[in-house]
């Protein structure tokens, strides 16, 4: 029998490739657990995949649901304020001009926000995604997996290959939105200037949106935010493994987490050109309480791409880019070294002590 290298003739993905993808696993979780350690990587020219993998035994659900969780919260800490320009930008309608009530770019919202607000107010809002990020994990964890089920037996397909792997991720991208509205909503309501003496917390902005639109209002934007999330996975998915072929092999750690993050930034990045104008879309429906007896100005997804374009011109459909960009460069690299160092703390935990 030949052995198997990391690709065939035929140019589809082996099922062991590195990415872990016929298990259909959110990549953030699959970096660590498909890589083999650093003194095996030399080998991996001669080695079939699945081999090598096999000697580092996979960890409980349990274990990479907290890890991810504390991953993604150290991101939140740490890259939160620039989500906080993203969303102030998005919202600002109209020709920016000169004063305090408008932002000429990133950098002047940054200083505006610092000089006439406070720097605590980069951080307004922080609560709904710390909150959010423990189950978004969990639901893009599980979806990814039952939609990979799902689309194999559809496709008659033995193992996961890139098509299904962007089918996948789209579909677990929908479903995780509807996880993910209520505390975008709300995030995004704290995060408005507009809302400074309006909110005293979370919680009294969850109350006063449910009594003054009634429980479903915490639902606006779903559609938007279910293409912003589609999107997102598609140009994800449908990028990075290109890139991680095209790379040079890794032969040490700090290529190793070099490849990664390349690999995760080109594949971020594609992700968020395609999803942008989804993105200031659902932060403007979400922003727009519902008033009886009125059909608010941006309602639907793609009807309000157009009123946007039409009104403020395409350039406004990429606003706040650059804060998301810049989000997406570190964010990444935070939680990828983050989740690769809890995890290896809970592969220590769990090895058996040798007797004395």
């Amino acid at each position: 029998m030949p052995k198997q290298t990391d690709k065939d003739p035929s140019g589809r993905l082996p099922s062991k490739f590195p990415l872990d993808i016929n298990r259909s696993r959110p990549l953030i979780f699959a970096f660590h657990n498909s890589r083999p350690t650093p003194h095996l990587r030399d080998k991996l020219s001669r080695q079939d995949l699945s081999a090598t993998m096999s000697q580092e035994t996979p960890l409980p659900f349990v274990y990479q649901f907290a890890a991810g969780a504390i991953a993604g919260v150290s991101e939140i800490l740490m890259m939160y304020p620039l989500d906080v320009v993203k969303t102030r930008v998005q919202l600002q309608t109209g020709v920016p001009t000169a004063g305090a009530d408008h932002y000429n770019g990133m950098i002047d919202c940054f200083r505006k926000i610092v000089r006439n607000e406070g720097f605590s107010r980069l951080y307004r809002g922080i609560s709904a995604p710390i909150l959010m990020e423990a189950p978004k994990r969990a639901t893009k964890f599980a979806a990814n997996d039952e939609w990979g089920k799902v689309y194999r037996k559809a496709f008659g397909a033995e193992k996961m290959n890139q098509s299904l792997s962007i089918l996948t991720g789209a579909s677990a991208g929908a479903t995780e939105a509807i996880v993910v509205v209520p505390f975008e909503l709300i995030k995004i309501r704290m995060q408005d200037k507009a809302s400074a003496g309006k909110y005293t917390g979370m919680l009294d902005c969850v109350a006063k949106t449910v009594r003054a639109e009634g429980i479903l209002a915490l639902y606006n934007g779903l559609e938007s935010t279910m293409w912003r999330h589609v999107l997102w996975n598609a140009g994800y998915f449908g990028c990075i493994f290109q890139v991680r072929q095209l790379l040079p092999a890794a032969e040490t750690q700090s290529s190793k987490v070099r490849n990664d993050l390349l690999s995760g930034a080109v594949g971020g990045t594609v992700g968020t050109i395609l999803n942008t104008p989804m993105d200031v879309v659902k932060s403007r429906i979400q922003n727009s309480p519902k008033v009886p007896g009125q059909v608010p100005k941006y309602n639907w997804a793609w009807p309000a791409v157009a009123t946007v374009a039409k009104e403020e011109g395409f350039g406004a459909l990429y606003k706040g880019f650059l804060p998301k960009v810049l989000r997406l460069g570190p964010g990444g690299g935070i939680l990828l070294v983050v989740f690769t160092g809890v995890m290896d703390f809970f592969r220590e935990m769990k090895q058996p002590k040798p007797l004395k």
